[in-house]
């Protein structure tokens, strides 16, 4: 069965829930219906509604920049796009002067240190602060809303890659992650959720039946998304996660890695799901560009049993144990936000030990969100 989005629904119902407003919307080149139309098109061109003013998060509008989004004009509808990654992550209250509703519509990708749900949460704060109400136009979570997986972020460690204390693979729709700021936060805001239709907790975006636009440059398929909860941990390390390749998050690797030491350790590991195969590849741009890395690329043979963090924390554990000389885990807490699980994975724990923290912080987590599915 097709896959309706919050987008689609509105659309059918004449954006009756936008009659007489003055919208705000918070959008990039993801917010499109199933048919590829422009949320921002249909907003502008719908009657009764008057869309006043743009706003973009990290990557801009056209989701291709990779530094800081300055603020801009729309061309074709005149209106102001206001930066949300830059100088200022949230809406300004002089922003707001002229929107008595603030509507999201950007498709995430299910992890925590993707900043679209921080900017989510940003907005969130920002309307309740303006007292107008907030609408989110409900998308699937491209990974399914089952599988619920990592440490949940330190409260003295949240900030833009780790906005609330939830799991890095968090398992939730945008409409329930807005849910959840509301309820935690104690916000006194006016949410709707416009929700999807079709959609069940075990479907993968790949049974959708909806076209994959990246939603960011180095985010080009769902295999790099299963892959990045794990993978993209490690990049602020002295590693190369696949950037500046036709491949990101597919593979790891750095000039002094011994390729076959790894792809037998991680192999001899026995983490359900994935293999390692030993590789060499040369990045076009940030780590090591230009340079030779020898790594391994991870290989998901069955991703119903694979676990992208437990694997991603197994590889940290192996690069501590193998390349200790090398290796610089100092900036792994910065995605992982946690240091408990850091101080286990410096001190080289047994993954069972690391796992067994997982479940517990996992747990909690299901009993948290469990009066704000909606699906």
């Amino acid at each position: 069965m097709a896959v309706l989005l919050g987008i689609d629904r509105c659309s059918q119902e004449n954006f009756s829930l936008l009659k007489g407003k003055r919208v705000g919307l918070i959008t990039n080149h993801s917010g499109r219906d199933s048919n590829g139309r422009s949320t921002i098109d249909l907003l502008y061109n719908a009657n009764g509604v008057k869309l006043t003013a743009l706003f973009t998060p990290e990557h801009g509008l056209r989701g291709v920049a990779d530094d800081a989004v300055s603020d801009a004009h729309d061309p074709i509808t005149g209106l102001p796009i206001y930066s949300l990654y830059g100088t200022r992550l949230r809406p300004q209250p002089e922003q707001l002067l002229e929107v008595n509703v603030l509507v999201y519509d950007i498709q995430d990708i299910g992890v925590r240190f993707y900043t679209y749900i921080s900017t989510l949460k940003y907005a969130i704060e920002a309307a309740a602060e303006a007292q107008i109400a907030f609408l989110v136009l409900d998308r699937p979570n491209p990974l399914g809303g089952q599988q619920i997986e990592g440490p949940l972020a330190d409260a003295d460690r949240l900030d833009f890659t780790a906005c609330h204390p939830i799991p890095i693979r968090h398992g939730l729709t945008l409409g329930e992650l807005a849910t959840l700021y509301v309820r935690e936060l104690k916000l006194p805001l006016q949410l709707d959720v416009v929700r999807l239709e079709g959609w069940k907790r075990s479907d993968y975006w790949d049974a959708t039946n909806l076209t994959w636009i990246n939603p960011s440059p180095n985010m080009r398929s769902l295999r790099q998304a299963l892959l990045y909860p794990g993978i993209g941990l490690l990049e602020f390390t002295n590693l190369s996660v696949g950037r500046g390749t036709d491949t990101p998050f597919e593979w790891i690797g750095a000039p002094w890695i011994d390729a076959r030491k790894l792809a037998a350790a991680l192999n001899a590991a026995s983490l359900p799901g994935v293999c390692f195969i030993p590789v060499q590849f040369q990045p076009s741009t940030r780590q090591y560009a230009g340079q030779t890395c020898s790594g391994v690329e991870i290989i998901v043979t069955h991703r119903e049993v694979f676990r992208p963090v437990r694997t991603g924390l197994t590889i940290a554990l192996a690069l501590r144990q193998l390349f200790p000389e090398h290796w610089e885990p100092e900036n792994y807490l910065r995605l992982l936000a946690n240091q408990k699980v850091f101080q286990a994975i410096i001190q080289g724990a047994p993954k069972e030990e690391i796992f067994t923290m997982l479940e517990e912080d996992e747990q909690a987590f299901r009993e948290r969100i469990a009066a704000c599915l909606l699906y």
